[in-house]
């Protein structure tokens, strides 16, 4: 409807004045800002600063530190006058958020020493800059447009370091037809990686999870006045431990809200049915502490059902605020907590079992009777996952003693008559207990469904084991484990991206673990002795061991029914094959475990598969597992982005089967395109009876939502992507061939090459991952586009996006076309080509006689091409290869070594370039860029001393130091290529 972006502007300035956003016309620039917060803040304080005061106040309280700036926000603080006395301050009224005033300013330009950004539209609350609003005219992409903004907020010199932005707490983009908000954050926090792992960004939804994308709708419901310091005030959350901004999602905020709601109405009990993977510890954190100050609740109690969770609860709340929440080491401890006025002892995490004992009547250290006091207070009790132990004799303990208890459960897969399997007597009949029998009601429903929906979750591609021959097939019909093994060996480099993930192989039993575990080590050795390049995957197993009267043991065995049930007969003989599996793991990865420290060997092996990031050398791929071998472990309440397949050769049925399925679908980015699962039990009508049972209200066509389309639906869809990129060259006058990309005249047709390739790519990177393709498929597929084609293709696609990239950090007009290409190089990295690999082949190359040929130059060349891991070090690897001499053979760490040396020489010549460029001494620019690599941290003081002898106005210092970190950028992101230097992304563009 409005298609230029200062008519959807002025648009938005209206809508916003009707609802009582007053509108400054008069504030353009830093100064009248200014101005107008010192108003503010001696208004709301009751204080006249003299001009010195309020200089000294704005150098307090500003900082590049968004994290100390945002806890500055949110509470009360001292300032020193000039005559001494202290004065306790706030920026803005943080009992009442809707009581502050509500300003709205457009097209403000904010000068600072070496940034003059402007801005479309900002919020005002009580004359801080809390909001910041960016239009654009063009569809572009989310993640393209929060790139800008990422690039604007790390410039040197930025106003968002050191003015009055440094409080700016959420950014809105929009293009009219589409709305997103994100957080702001420190630079760790705040930047798109190599990997592509974006920022957390959020479209407002209403309780119904229908989505409020229209930009004055939007502001209707999300930026009224009081919903906006609610949102700001209420629901975002300061992590403390890695001082970090997190703001809860719409569904998280309802249910927090219905809740806190249900409690003050005195309304009963209720569940929350959020899939797994929703992030219910923040929502239950968050209801916790928003009852905190209600005077009516003396208690709160987060209780979960294992051990391990009870831990890791307990991590999870006190990183969302440090001590709030204290550990009960035994049930004594709990008792006293129970029984003490001290307000940080007011929200309590436990476990059921812990809480069963206190209550249990026949304990002869009388906890029961200790508790008396509490018995008719208001107690609110919220249970992480509301069945199996609640539905027993700790529930029903629980009722009984608290008669005033409000009782809320978080589930993502509810009991329902249909896969219930505790039994309750109801006169002489028996029936089922659900979900609904025990909390009473659903107050809000965020179901797997909606996750997909939205991008949250993954979607599944399942795939059902189809035997090779009669001999794959067991007596009872099932493939025998040899096959199976067989099966997982075949697919696992492609289901896994070349091991860029980990699997879970979830078996039937603890002999049947046992059993596999052996049987893989067998297979593999065979498979090295036949091929010595074979190379084996990296195993671990993990289960129960006999309790023995150990109490952890016993509390982590009640969620575990198969394992428990296996423990009953030969203990000893499974207790010794699990040392067995520890002492191996000992000696692969040089770890010190024990059947007698079990939990610790439990959390190693949790660990490393959350620890599965690439490239290899963050963590090497020695140290990490590929597959866990498991019987009940691991298959509930575990996440990990880097685990993106399930093995099954185990029974599933309702929510065991959905809680298993979704340990693969954690989001991470387009390497990942869903949670893979193979199914050795044949069990597709049991998926389908799950997928009906747990999709809510939206059961019509939530089948097509939760799977994946079949391997021929996908081939067909690729086949039309390169029919357009054929249709599009051809449409240009050039012939269908990666050599002509070259001639497309002009951005626009270069930017419509970008997109059109991007998307074959995204598809075939896809069907790379699906292991059930016949080889007439296979053939179609190479026959579309040959594999020497397509990777030329993309060689010239990431030459081109190299091009625009650059490009990008040059200009700053937002409307220029070239803005608003989003290149998703991640999509051209391989996991299977990596450092390691390069080198090796290029030792290989050293060592070749001219009529082997094993590997050649140009082969070499292509490969660093066509990977975007290499993209900014393709150059110097080709230089360093062009340098070597074939009559010098060079083993790995040679040519390692060489590489270094090779660089580092290469970089001292650009830097002495630079200095005779700029007329600086070359020794204190080499100092000054070893500051910044050393320190981590950019130092504007340092880059003006630098320059310092030139002897220059401050106008032309400014523009010398803005054109030497244009000189320096490329630079210093090779130098700190490889570490997590996050001052330099001060200058990543």
């Amino acid at each position: 409807m409005f298609v230029k972006e200062q008519n959807i502007e002025e648009k938005l300035i209206k809508k916003l004045r009707e609802l009582n956003y007053v509108y400054r016309s008069d504030i353009r620039d830093r100064e009248s800002l200014e101005k107008n917060f010192r108003e503010k803040f001696e208004s709301l304080n009751r204080v006249k600063l003299t001009d010195n005061e309020f200089e000294r106040l704005l150098e307090q309280i500003t900082s590049p530190d968004v994290f100390s700036c945002s806890k500055i926000l949110r509470q009360q603080n001292t300032f020193e006058r000039e005559d001494r006395t202290p004065l306790h301050y706030t920026l803005v009224n943080i009992k009442d958020w809707c009581k502050n005033t509500f300003e709205v300013v457009k097209q403000i330009r904010i000068n600072t020493k070496n940034s003059f950004q402007r801005y479309d539209v900002i919020l005002l609350i009580n004359g801080l800059p809390l909001v910041q609003i960016e239009l654009k005219s063009l569809k572009i992409s989310p993640r393209r447009a929060i790139e800008q903004i990422v690039k604007y907020k790390n410039e040197p010199g930025n106003g968002y370091g050191n003015t009055l932005l440094a409080f700016m707490q959420l950014f809105i983009v929009s293009n009219f037809s589409e709305t997103w908000y994100f957080v702001n954050n420190n630079n760790e926090h705040f930047k798109f990686d190599a990997n592509e792992q974006f920022l957390p960004i959020y479209k407002f939804a209403d309780p119904d999870n229908k989505k409020i994308t229209q930009l004055y709708e939007f502001a209707k419901k999300f930026l009224s006045k009081c919903t906006l310091a609610e949102m700001i005030g209420r629901y975002m959350v300061l992590i403390e431990s890695e001082r970090k901004l997190l703001m809860m999602r719409p569904y998280q905020i309802y249910a927090a809200k219905a809740i806190v709601d249900c409690i003050h109405q005195n309304r009963g009990n209720g569940y929350i049915w959020h899939t797994t993977g929703s992030g219910k510890t923040l929502t239950s954190f968050k209801a916790s502490t928003l009852l905190k100050d209600n005077p009516d609740v003396e208690k709160v109690l987060f209780v979960v059902d294992r051990k391990d969770l009870d831990k890791q609860t307990r991590e999870e709340f006190n990183k969302f605020q440090p001590g709030c929440v204290e550990e009960n080491t035994n049930t004594r401890m709990l008792v006293n907590r129970l029984l003490s006025d001290d307000y940080k002892n007011k929200v309590i995490v436990t476990t059921i079992q812990k809480l069963g004992l206190a209550l249990d009547g026949n304990n002869k250290k009388e906890y029961r009777k200790q508790l008396e006091p509490l018995k008719n207070k208001r107690v609110v009790f919220i249970f992480d996952e509301c069945h199996r132990s609640q539905f027993g004799e700790n529930h029903r303990a629980i009722r009984e003693f608290f008669p005033n208890a409000q009782l809320f459960g978080f589930t993502g897969t509810p009991i329902f008559e249909e896969n219930a399997s505790y039994k309750i007597r109801e006169g002489k009949e028996l029936r089922f207990k659900t979900t609904e029998d025990i909390f009473q009601k659903l107050l809000h429903a965020y179901t797997i469904t909606h996750a997909i929906d939205d991008g949250n979750v993954l979607k599944f591609r399942v795939e059902y084991y189809k035997p090779k021959s009669d001999t794959d097939i067991a007596p009872k019909d099932l493939p025998t484990k040899r096959a199976i093994i067989e099966s997982i060996l075949e697919k696992h480099d492609k289901l896994t991206n070349f091991r860029r993930f980990n699997a879970l192989f979830a078996t039937a039993s603890i002999n049947d673990a046992i059993e596999y575990y052996e049987l893989f080590q067998k297979i593999q050795e065979e498979k090295q002795k036949e091929n010595p390049e074979f190379k084996p995957l990296n195993l671990a197993c993990v289960f129960s061991p006999p309790a023995e009267g150990n109490k952890d043991i016993l509390q982590l065995q009640e969620d575990l029914e198969q394992e428990k049930e296996d423990l009953k007969v030969e203990p000893n003989k499974k207790k010794e094959a699990l040392k067995k599996i520890i002492s191996d793991y000992n000696k692969k990865y040089k770890t010190h475990h024990d059947i007698f420290n079990f939990d610790i060997y439990y959390q190693d092996i949790q660990k490393r598969i959350k620890d599965q990031k690439y490239p290899n050398n963050n963590l090497p791929h020695r140290e990490k597992i590929d597959i866990t071998i498991v019987v009940d472990m691991l298959l509930t309440g575990f996440d990990s982005k880097y685990l993106n397949t399930l093995y099954v050769d185990k029974n599933l049925k309702y929510h065991g089967l959905i809680q298993a399925f979704s340990r693969t679908n954690r989001v991470l980015n387009n390497t990942k395109p869903y949670g893979n699962i193979i199914d050795f039990r044949a069990q597709r009508n049991n998926v389908d009876e799950a997928i009906v049972l747990f999709s809510g209200e939206k059961k019509k066509g939530a089948k097509e939502i939760w799977i994946v389309d079949p391997a021929p639906v996908i081939i067909e869809k690729y086949k039309n992507a390169v029919e357009n990129l054929k249709t599009f060259m051809e449409s240009q006058n050039l012939e269908f061939n990666p050599s002509e990309v070259a001639n497309l005249k002009g951005d626009e047709a270069r930017i419509e090459f970008i997109n059109t390739f991007k998307e074959v790519q995204r598809l075939f990177t896809q069907i790379d991952q699906y292991t059930d393709i016949s080889d007439e498929d296979k053939k179609k597929i190479e026959e579309l586009l040959p594999e020497e084609s397509l990777t030329s293709f993309r060689t010239v696609y990431l030459d081109l996006a190299r091009d625009i990239r650059e490009r990008q950090g040059k200009t700053k007009d937002s409307d220029d076309p070239i803005q608003q290409v989003d290149l998703e190089f991640v999509l051209f990295d391989s996991a299977l080509i990596d450092y390691d690999y390069i080198m090796k082949l290029i030792s290989k190359y050293t060592y070749q006689e001219p009529k082997k040929q094993e590997v050649t130059r140009t082969q070499l060349i292509e490969m660093l091409s066509s990977n975007a891991k290499f993209l900014d070090e393709k150059e110097d690897l080709i230089e360093y290869i062009n340098s070597l001499e074939k009559e010098k053979p060079l083993n790995e760490e040679d040519v390692r070594k060489g590489y270094e040396i090779f660089k580092e020489n290469k970089r001292k010549n650009e830097l002495k370039e630079i200095a005779k460029k700029h007329g600086i001494e070359f020794s204190s620019l080499f100092n000054f860029v070893n500051n910044i690599l050393d320190r981590m941290i950019f130092d504007a003081d340092a880059l003006t001393e630098l320059l310092a002898p030139l002897n220059l106005g401050w106008k032309a210092r400014a523009k010398k130091e803005l054109a030497l970190m244009d000189d320096l950028i490329p630079i210093l992101r090779k130098l700190a290529q490889g570490q997590n230097i996050s001052g330099l992304e001060v200058y990543d563009e």
